[in-house]
Parts: structure tokens; sequence; C-alpha cells
């Protein structure tokens, strides 16, 4: 049987590296661990870590097809991160000009989240934990 032990990172690709730097660094809080340019693929990667927590590689590579959000594709659906505070998170988030949706509550779990989108219009939910 295999012996998955955790989750290692997510890989996301962006359009404009510098833009998608700002929103995961400034935005959400993220750490920029290393960073590389690999010149033969005209291509960056940021390893970005939350909490001291490697977590997403970043890449930008030239001219990537725009991600296809409606009808939901196969594939990635959204990234999810747990806050404790939603209320707090999405007032942070609108004092930075981020559109964030209303507030829905989780049927089976009772629990508050949200949903906002990266610079690549990539869903990332805010899920509220104790």
């Amino acid at each position: 049987m295999l012996s998955l032990q955790s989750l290692h990172h997510v890989a996301i690709i962006c359009h404009d590296i510098v833009r998608s730097r700002r929103f995961y660094t400034d935005v959400l809080g993220f750490e920029v661990k290393q960073e590389v340019y690999r010149a033969d693929r005209d291509s960056h990667k940021l390893d970005l870590a939350l909490n001291g927590t490697y977590l997403i590689e970043l890449f930008s590579f030239p001219d990537p097809p725009p991600r296809p959000t409606r009808p939901e594709a196969r594939g990635l659906r959204h990234l999810a991160f747990s806050v404790t505070d939603l209320d707090a998170a999405i007032r942070e988030l609108r004092t930075r000009n981020v559109p964030v949706e209303d507030i829905r509550t989780d049927e089976w779990t009772g629990r508050r989240f949200t949903f906002l989108r990266d610079p690549d219009d990539l869903p990332i939910e805010l899920y509220e934990i104790d």
C-alpha cells in the first residue's frame, strides 16, 4: 500500500509573476523562501511558505493559456486556507481592494466560508475554524 505522509506543495502557473508575487506575499501573507529564474524557459519559480511551512510553487511562463473557470473544468477546483476570524480576513482583503464573495455556511459542518480569486482567476476559499 502507498504510504503518503502529507501534502508537500501545490504548483500554480501565473501570467504576471510580479503581480502574483505581490498578491501571495502582500495580500495573503506568504513568504518567499527561494526564487529561481530559468533562462532556457523564460520562467520564474517562487517557493512560497505560510507560517514557515512550504506550500506553493508559483511559476511564470510566457503566454500561458487562461484557466477555464466556468463551466468548471477537470483538475484543481480551488485552494482553501483556514482562518480563525473570517470577518477580520474579509475586512483586510477589502481594504486592499480584493473582491470577496458573500459569506456562506457549510451545510455539513455549520462553518462559515467565502471565496476570492487570485490575479489569474484561481478560486481561493477562506474557511473559518476555531
